[in-house]
């Protein structure tokens, strides 16, 4: 191989040490011990043949490009009806008559896009992170749920009696190494016993794992892109995670004192928006799982094209010849429309088809070619393969089966409106669109009205004027007549009936018909004048979790096709290329979105009754307060692991609590035992003192009896 390539195993490695590829003719096999094979076509001597040796391969992704345009086609017309009202402006469809002065829209459209958006938006993100957790499954497998160990139990040898117990720890195996032999499994029941949740460790490692790559790829950004065209098109498209080079600044003492700028460069998880627009999916797919391929469309300058070459795999003279060949890119009809309709005479891009699928391993396109014909024993029992390709003016940039183990598309396609029979979902703009429509003509109808009503039409005679007079009107004009004995105005004045009010009433139908169509009410987005149940607090309180059940659905919309997809391919892209032996365990990835929702309505306040309700000892065994506590202060958006301490750091605050209590003289033994006497907790009120100030005497308790101080009535005998 002429133009060997070198990639790390890890994508957390610089790209500058070891070389972990197999040559063979053009073909590269990227190995690393963790990892399966990765083949990739990198170049050899003569490129320009080996790019007209693949031309099948470009123009079977040109058809496959072309196809999905074509039938893409009903889809985009949808699209720029719901741009076209989010901004106002008018389609070619709409006609005016001549007589029609007012072209007035009214922009609903894009209010309530917006309020959908808001929403969504504060329930995701109502925790301040990527709404995207790590949990053990119920019944863990592969790794313990829960061990614990006794410092006063006699020693026992599990390797004997559980063999296996010692290799299911995980997280906290090292941890344990010193006490192995007093390792039990299950929860402790003693006093003096530890409980250690291995299971529980591993999820949680996983977890801070994966909101730090998301964190450093700025993932929250592309997610807001994403959910901004929901609720605009009806659906959003996310893209990752993939490695790349990320650079981070570091300035050194360098020559003569002076700073000299050290990048760091390291590989982080990258993730990104893909625009609806350059989307192309298999047109016979109705979901992300269901499709054989899908093309990204790329609109690249010449800049942006060659970083590609950084990138691992990029065939670095095919890009040269792509840029060679000079700019291919041709603007579609839509995009005239996005771009507010700026005539483009030539556009210095390049389109660069990006190409994810599934192909036959016997199909014409790869039969006998250099890519597969040495590694036929890798397909001997696979009826087909996943590629990932790049093109660009009639140049393969990119081809290496795919990379990711088990291979996938890497694409998340999530709806605001699920439609069970298309790729693509419905939003609130398509809603809405009908309504939108009638407002802006009885609009239009009562601007004209208004504007013709609130003028006077003039009729003049003109056989009763005085010849040679003009027309013109202004104050104090005098009209010369003849009307000589003729009881005949010569200028009469009509008036125009005034209609407004029955428009603008069909204008308010229609607004509450948008209500009803898209399920997001005016008043949950600023709308004043609230009559009835919604003059009060509690009754815009119930409206307000009434009109929240649509966004319901969205959310778990987002769960079930964006976030659990993405963070199990968080989680087998980690295990791929970083691995870490504490993250085997039985786990389950959880979309925090519902939950946020939920949190942000009952679940604080319902955590807080429980807490009340059982602040009692009679209660205390029963309850397991730190879970309590931790699920309150996650409620209220705090790290609860920062705040709450575990059954092994609250037992030692306990012995220091005591402790201090002992050197100022408190027993506090003898303070819990008066508490548990009296029957009550420390907090309770006593008759004595029912305001708990020490000594007051405001507060529910004894009236005084007749005769003595603090009543005034009369003893029994005696007579007032």
């Amino acid at each position: 191989m002429d133009n060997e390539k070198k990639t790390p195993k890890s994508f957390l490695d610089t790209r500058d040490t070891n070389n972990f590829f197999k040559s063979s003719g053009g073909v590269s096999i990227e190995t690393a011990p963790e990892t399966d094979e990765i083949i990739s076509y990198d170049e050899n001597s003569n490129v320009p043949q080996q790019n007209l040796d693949q031309h099948k391969l470009v123009s079977y992704i040109e058809q496959r490009f072309m196809r999905a345009k074509d039938r893409r086609r009903t889809d985009e017309l949808r699209w720029l009806d719901c741009y076209r009202n989010f901004r106002g402006i008018y389609g070619p469809e709409t006609q005016f008559s001549q007589h029609e002065k007012s072209k007035v829209f009214i922009k609903i459209t894009k209010t309530k896009v917006l309020a959908a958006y808001a929403q969504i938006m504060e329930v995701l993100f109502a925790g301040n992170r990527f709404p995207i957790g790590v949990e053990p499954t119920p019944v863990p497998e592969g790794i313990e749920e829960a061990v614990h160990v006794d410092p006063q139990a006699p020693p026992t040898n599990p390797s004997v009696a559980r063999p296996e117990i010692l290799e299911r720890l995980g997280p906290v195996k090292e941890k344990l190494e010193p006490v192995k032999d007093k390792v039990q499994e299950g929860y402790g029941v003693t006093p003096t016993s530890i409980t250690y949740e291995p299971a529980k460790e591993a999820a949680k490692k996983l977890e801070r794992k994966i909101q730090d790559q998301l964190s450093e790829a700025g993932a929250d950004k592309s997610l807001r892109q994403t959910i901004f065209e929901m609720p605009l098109f009806g659906h959003g498209i996310f893209k990752g995670p993939f490695a790349k080079d990320k650079e981070y600044g570091k300035w050194e003492v360098g020559e003569n004192g002076k700073g000299k700028y050290n990048p760091v460069i390291k590989t982080i998880g990258d993730f990104s928006h893909v625009s609806i627009w350059n989307a192309y999916p298999d047109p016979d797919a109705r979901s992300i799982d269901d499709c054989v391929d899908f093309i990204e469309r790329h609109r690249m300058n010449v800049s942006q094209l060659r970083s590609l070459k950084k990138r691992p795999h990029f065939r670095s003279e095919s890009i040269d010849l792509a840029i060679k060949d000079d700019y291919n890119y041709t603007p579609e009809y839509w995009e005239a429309t996005l771009s507010d309709y700026r005539n483009e005479d030539t556009i210095e891009r390049f389109e660069v088809l990006e190409y994810w699928g599934v192909v036959d391993s016997d199909f014409e396109e790869f039969k006998d070619t250099e890519f597969l014909k040495d590694f036929n024993d890798l397909f001997e029992d696979r009826d087909q393969v996943q590629i990932n390709a790049w093109i660009c003016n009639g140049q393969l940039l990119r081809l290496v089966l795919n990379p990711f183990t088990p291979a996938r598309i890497p694409y998340h396609a999530v709806p605001y409106e699920l439609n069970p029979y298309s790729f693509f979902g419905v939003g609130v703009a398509e809603n809405m669109t009908d309504t939108q429509n009638i407002m802006n003509g009885f609009m239009r109808m009562g601007v004209d009205n208004a504007a013709l009503s609130s003028n006077v039409i003039f009729e003049i005679n003109e056989a009763l004027l005085s010849s040679g007079q003009t027309f013109e009107l202004y104050p104090g004009k005098i009209f010369k007549t003849d009307n000589i004995g003729n009881n005949q105005k010569a200028i009469q004045t009509n008036k125009i009936d005034n209609v407004t009010q029955e428009t603008l009433m069909m204008f308010d139908k229609a607004r509450q018909l948008a209500d009803e169509a898209t399920g997001i009410p005016s008043y949950s987005h600023g709308q004043g004048g609230i009559q009835g149940i919604g003059r009060t607090a509690a009754g815009m309180s119930m409206l307000m979790g009434a009109a929240a059940q649509n966004i319901k659905t969205v959310v778990k919309n987002i769960d079930d096709y964006l976030l659990v997809p993405l963070g199990k391919s968080l989680f087998m892209f980690n295990m791929q290329f970083d691995f870490d032996e504490d993250f085997v365990g039985d786990l389950d990835i959880v979309a925090r979105g519902t939950e946020s929702l939920m949190r942000n309505e009952v679940r604080s306040q319902k955590l807080q009754q429980v807490l009340a309700i059982t602040a009692n000892p009679m209660d205390a065994p029963y309850i397991k307060r730190e879970v309590i506590l931790r699920e309150l202060f996650e409620s209220l958006d705090l790290k609860s692991e920062q705040i709450v301490n575990d059954t092994r750091e609250a037992g030692i605050r306990a012995l220091i609590m005591k402790d201090l209590m002992m050197a100022q003289g408190i027993n506090p033994n003898q303070a819990g035992q008066q508490d548990m006497a009296s029957g009550m907790s420390s907090g309770a009120p006593k008759p004595s003192d029912p305001t708990q100030t020490g000594g007051g005497n405001i507060g529910p308790g004894a009236a005084p009896t007749p005769g003595e101080q603090g009543n005034t009535s009369p003893q029994p005998g005696m007579t007032q």
